[in-house]
């Protein structure tokens, strides 16, 4: 969505890197929004604080960040626009990748943005993710610490733009983000045309088999017959060994590639389920972003029942995670008095010999 123009004020950011292979060109920066809760306050919805310029592929950038959001109807998101400046010469076509990171500066998934290809005019009107952060997650989430927050943006554009791929940029035109998740959320909310029910443990849920099918190849598989048979009748399923908030959950992720909003313990008791439910549905990303919640969730009562979920479903990440949890003798110490540490030794006492070689090592 092209950004309009506005006066701006500037903002500290403190590194870039880019990088050319062949014919094409990569970049990355770095910016960290210091003083949150003043940049809110202080900017209206549609006005922006812009970033010092930084440099890729021999042009100079810089990103528009708007606290409360680019226009009224985006009023409760943080937006973030690239820019091109005027100097830049000719016109640059570039996809952006806008990330918040986490305290250990690693990407969050389910805040990870990345736009279609578009054409940069230099000096002319910005390109970005309207919806970028929640604003009412962002305030709850660790992720703002100190009323601080960073975002990295990284730039991919190819060092020569064909004539027949230019498209003239209007500023008189904004094209809104993709909205089908909400559509598909709404579809299933609505049920309008289910044709599959699936009872879980007592409670009936209703959804559609293309979109389950295109979801799951394990969904596809078990629905695949049934709609050769009796494509216009309702099927009815029995999901064995889950909990019904769970199903939800999943279905949920299925309609539009995101979890329900929840908060601590809760989260990770619902990461650790959906990652089991992943698993089971052969849905890699779901297990990724599971993986990734449980690794912020990671604390003395769960290190020892999260390694033995790692190591169950080949989730290496978490595992590393785990391990560096536990490289710290406090934080062992009190570890290893826990009911999870005893299912572990019992159970796992090949986990618990790798383990305590990765400690010695250390």
């Amino acid at each position: 969505m092209p950004a309009p123009g506005s006066a701006a004020l500037g903002v500290d950011e403190p590194r870039s890197a880019s990088a050319i292979v062949g014919a094409t060109v990569t970049g990355h920066h770095l910016l960290h929004i210091d003083g949150y809760s003043r940049t809110k306050h202080k900017l209206p919805t549609g006005q922006f604080i812009k970033s010092l310029p930084f440099s890729v592929g021999g042009r100079s950038w810089c990103i528009s960040y708007y606290p409360n959001g680019l226009r009224s109807e985006y009023a409760d998101f943080v937006s973030v626009f690239l820019h091109l400046d005027k100097s830049a010469g000719e016109p640059v076509k570039a996809r952006t990748k806008f990330c918040l990171l986490d305290r250990a500066g690693k990407p969050v998934p389910s805040n990870t943005s990345t736009t279609e290809p578009y054409e940069y005019l230099p000096g002319g009107v910005g390109f970005g993710i309207a919806q970028f952060i929640s604003t009412a997650f962002l305030e709850k989430s660790e992720y703002l610490l100190d009323d601080c927050f960073k975002i990295t943006c990284d730039i991919i554009m190819s060092e020569e733009l064909r004539t027949e791929d230019r498209i003239a940029a209007s500023p008189f035109v904004a094209v809104p983000p993709s909205d089908l998740n909400r559509h598909l959320g709404d579809l299933l909310a609505a049920q309008d045309g289910a044709d599959v029910t699936f009872q879980v443990a007592g409670e009936t849920f209703r959804a559609h088999r293309f979109l389950l099918a295109a979801r799951s190849p394990v969904f596809k598989a078990e629905l695949w017959g049934t709609m050769k048979e009796s494509a216009a009748t309702m099927v009815s399923l029995r999901i064995d060994d889950m909990l019904p908030q769970v199903f939800k959950a999943l279905l949920h992720f299925i309609y539009t590639d995101s979890l329900p909003e929840m908060e601590g313990q809760e989260e990770a008791v619902m990461a650790q389920r959906l990652l089991e439910a992943a698993v089971r549905y052969g849905m890699p990303r779901l297990k990724l972003i599971c993986e990734d919640r449980l690794c912020r969730h990671l604390d003395v009562r769960t290190a020892a029942t999260t390694l033995v979920l790692a190591e169950q479903h080949n989730c290496h990440g978490l595992k590393e995670a785990c391990i560096e949890f536990l490289k710290s003798p406090r934080l062992l110490e009190a570890v290893v008095e826990t009911d999870g540490f005893e299912h572990l030794t019992k159970s796992f006492p090949a986990l618990v010999k790798e383990l305590m070689c990765k400690l010695a090592a250390h």
